[in-house]
């Protein structure tokens, strides 16, 4: 393709077409000289297409305000101790369950990796074009309570928390809500269940969430909105910070 005028050029870019503009402007005259113009135009437009892409999925994974934004399910360390499946971690690593709208639970001991893998399958999602986002439970309490202090905030609240495809709560129940978080979360699984997905990464076993729940009819009908459709993944007892630390000494 000849080179493009400047009002050419501006009119792409007033397209937001950037990446096809980049994609012409880059294009080797010495390797598509001999191609037919459909071809090359299908070099071009292939090229923006994959520009396009990455720029998408880039900023799908920075909104997500990952912990870990360069976590990745192919680079978690399979120790014996931990016990984790690279058959169950591939599988997350298709999203499948996002489609079917399952929850996933991260659940074992402080520092056995409970985060990253919330933070793999997170980055996992984006990479799939799936809208996600990672909050720490005492984040989300915090913006729970300012929430309340404007106007139809509790509203805009729970709007934007069950609009993401996929949702990682990590730290979940590590301290036990107050009445007003709890009836929070019964409204925020019940808008969710159905329709999206949940990870929860959290130090306690299931049987235990009843209880830091308050043990009450909201304890009951947010585990009922949670249990059901969850696939549970036990990161084990061994400690995954210690061991990088020894590892790199």
């Amino acid at each position: 393709m000849s080179a493009l005028d400047a009002e050419t050029k501006r009119k792409l870019r007033e397209m937001n077409a950037g990446e096809l503009l980049e994609a012409i402007t880059t294009q080797d005259e010495t390797l598509s000289i001999s191609l037919s113009f459909e071809e090359r135009v299908r070099l071009v437009v292939d090229d923006a297409y994959s520009a396009f892409t990455h720029s998408k999925v880039a900023g799908l994974i920075r909104r997500a305000g990952l912990r870990y934004p360069n976590a990745d399910l192919r680079r978690v360390d399979l120790l014996h101790e931990r016990g984790l499946s690279r058959e169950v971690l591939t599988q997350l690593g298709t999203c499948s369950f996002v489609t079917r709208q399952q929850n996933v639970v991260f659940q074992g001991f402080t520092g056995s990796g409970k985060s990253y893998l919330g933070c793999a399958i997170a980055k996992r999602a984006c990479e799939h074009r799936i809208r996600a986002h990672y909050v720490r439970m005492p984040d989300l309490e915090e913006a729970w309570v300012a929430a309340q202090d404007s106007t139809g905030g509790s509203g805009k609240f729970l709007r934007k928390y069950a609009s993401f495809t996929l949702l990682v709560i990590d730290e979940w129940l590590l301290d036990r809500p107050t009445e007003s978080m709890r009836g929070m979360l019964l409204e925020l699984m019940e808008r969710r269940y159905g329709e999206t997905s949940t990870v929860f990464c959290t130090q306690y076993q299931q049987k235990d969430w009843h209880q830091r729940l308050g043990s009450g009819v909201h304890a009951d009908a947010i585990m009922d909105r949670i249990i059901h459709n969850t696939i549970t993944v036990e990161t084990g007892t061994h400690n995954m910070r210690e061991h990088t630390a020894h590892a790199t000494t």
